[in-house]
């Protein structure tokens, strides 16, 4: 299992998988073939389908910027190994073909290589315990808690890092809150944040928790659908829960920043824990696998902060992502807005939900989070491929006929 930095990443969206993943192969490319005139770019399966709504064609061309580029649509064609595909070809002034590589966009912003897509299993052997199961386990046995077997398995400067993810978290809700206007594309929506957060201030003590928590999860959600920086976490998808969750129960009980970051550790490794043993790619497994997956992060993390046990934290990441199964993956028009946007504030409130119910019990319960795990894997391998980020299915089919895409 990775590392934790391999979760959280600070990039610009909409998407990890369509913008930010993309982006890295490109610049990976053109980093080793500057000397060629003129480039292609395939794109395949779910990339060519919803890569214009999640700025894939920008994010290749701005590496580009000086160079000839072509990009070629296939969204017919889907690899075998997943669905975000892309072949890199460079060629010479006669235009013969000099240099070629096919890469996966796997999610969270990772790219993969064709060649060592094989070893992409073996090499990622950070973490000695790869299942909930055997951390609890360790947990036992030590007396020690999910952090501190996270800083224990990561480097010294492992700390810093999640105090400078946490910086950019509350700087990306900051920028949220700020702006407003319409957000970029046809579907014309408004940003909400803004006004959500003041209105927020004139309800009652229930209605003002859970509208402030919708305006922070909306902040994120939304500067991401611009463009904006964010952190993935586990994907740009999914950005908006995780850090509204955090700030939120900050800002009301007072939580110190280390505290915070030892929440960090905690969701990182939930996170971590999904994407080695199912999938973190909206492509590969439908939104179960974003918002399913940061929803049960941000559980983890709340219940560690209001001082669950391991087991009753263990209960809270299952809560959370046992109740996003089958969850597909449909944004309209492409965009990485709607139903992403919501998605994002009603996760955030979910995961608060999560904790509390978790927090009541003493951990005991039916299924346990490996079990949910595997579940969710074998859900998202049956979900046809209409309901993976192509949107050709459910919401994405029915309103582009209401709004007149089709």
């Amino acid at each position: 299992m990775e590392s934790i930095r391999e979760i959280y990443k600070v990039g610009k969206g909409p998407s990890s998988s369509h913008t930010m993943g993309p982006r890295k192969a490109a610049i990976a490319f053109l980093s080793k073939n500057e000397k060629y005139s003129s480039f292609k770019v395939t794109l395949f399966g779910s990339l060519a389908l919803t890569g214009k709504g999640h700025l894939t064609d920008q994010a290749i061309e701005e590496v580009f910027e000086d160079k000839k580029l072509e990009i070629i649509w296939k969204p017919e064609e889907r690899k075998e190994f997943h669905s975000n595909a892309l072949l890199f070809q460079a060629f010479d002034e006669k235009d013969s073909l000099q240099a070629e590589n096919l890469v996966y966009s796997v999610g969270g912003g990772r790219i993969v290589n064709d060649a060592d897509k094989d070893e992409m299993q073996m090499a990622a052997n950070l973490y000695p315990y790869r299942t909930m199961a055997g951390i609890l386990d360790w947990s036992q046995q030590t007396g020690k808690s999910y952090w501190e077997y996270v800083f224990e398995v990561e480097d010294n400067d492992f700390k810093t890092f999640l105090a400078d993810i946490w910086t950019q978290m509350k700087a990306t809700i900051r920028n949220g809150l700020e702006n407003e206007g319409v957000l970029p594309g046809p579907l014309g929506i408004r940003r909400k944040a803004s006004s959500y957060y003041v209105r927020s201030k004139t309800m009652g003590r229930h209605l003002q928790n859970t509208s402030k928590l919708f305006a922070f999860a909306l902040a994120v959600s939304e500067e991401n659908a611009s463009g904006g920086t964010v952190v993935t976490a586990p994907t740009c998808g999914s950005c908006g829960i995780l850090p509204s969750v955090l700030l939120f129960l900050q800002e009301s009980y007072q939580f110190t920043d280390q505290k915070i970051i030892r929440a960090l550790a905690t969701a990182g490794l939930v996170g971590n824990l999904i994407k080695e043993n199912a999938s973190i790619s909206g492509a590969e497994v439908g939104c179960q696998g974003e918002v399913g997956a940061a929803c049960s992060m941000a559980s983890a993390a709340a219940a560690q902060l209001v001082g669950g046990s391991t087991g009753q934290i263990e209960y809270a990441a299952e809560i959370g992502l046992e109740h996003h199964l089958g969850l597909t993956c449909d944004p309209i028009a492409g965009l990485v807005q709607a139903p992403c946007i919501e998605r994002n504030a009603h996760g955030a409130v979910r995961a608060i939900d999560a904790a509390s119910f978790a927090i009541l019990g003493d951990g005991t319960h039916l299924v346990s989070f490996d079990e949910t795990v595997e579940a969710m894997k074998q859900t998202g391998h049956d979900l046809p491929s209409l309901y993976k980020e192509t949107s050709l299915g459910g919401l994405a089919k029915f309103s582009k006929r209401r709004e007149g895409y089709m």
